[in-house]
């Protein structure tokens, strides 16, 4: 699922205008114009917000098995969680449900070094092991490269982002607390 091109249906669907959702989520109108055409990403408290304001639940963005009883997920079975923004987030759960952990496998696309990497906070843990490429990771407005074996461990409410400048995908193994599945 495109989040911003679900985000653009409900909030036409409900008769909300880029202004007006600018204004109940504190989200500027150039960001939320840019995430509707999948030109950037969205923290997962920022989608909070817009899934309040929009009257679905977070879980409504993510196509995401969310109740499997397999307690073993094979490497087949792993869903794509998203797909946008050149990330591809796969599912690494069969249940997130009554879970603290959110496990990830992520791609990260190769992108410009001149593109613009906003950093964000949120709420919670934040544990990356880099398994292939060279992963920029921005924390607190220091640069940092991280290489494969490499990971980060970090309070999720320090200033963070990452990126790929390289020309090679990078894949990393992301586990985020708190659950923002299920809350």
């Amino acid at each position: 699922m495109n989040i911003g091109m679900e985000i653009k249906k409900l909030r036409t669907e409900k008769g909300i205008t880029l202004k007006e959702l600018s204004e109940k989520s504190e989200l500027s109108v150039g960001f939320l114009s840019q995430l509707e055409r999948g030109l950037t990403t969205i923290a997962v408290d920022s989608l909070e917000k817009l899934a309040d304001i929009l009257e679905v639940h977070l879980t409504h963005f993510f196509n995401y098995p969310l109740k499997r009883k397999d307690m073993v997920l094979r490497s087949y079975e792993q869903e794509v969680m998203d797909s946008e923004g050149g990330f591809i987030k796969y599912s690494l759960s069969t249940n997130l449900e009554n879970r603290q952990l959110v496990p990830r496998l992520i791609e990260i696309l190769p992108q410009k070094e001149n593109e613009e990497i906003l950093s964000y906070k949120h709420a919670g843990e934040e544990f990356i092991y880099v398994l292939e490429g060279i992963l920029t990771v921005f924390i607190n407005g220091t640069r940092y490269e991280v290489y494969p074996g490499d990971s980060v461990h970090m309070d999720s409410t320090i200033a963070h982002n990452w990126a790929n400048y390289t020309n090679k995908k990078v894949q990393l193994l992301a586990v985020n607390t708190p659950n923002f599945i299920y809350k």
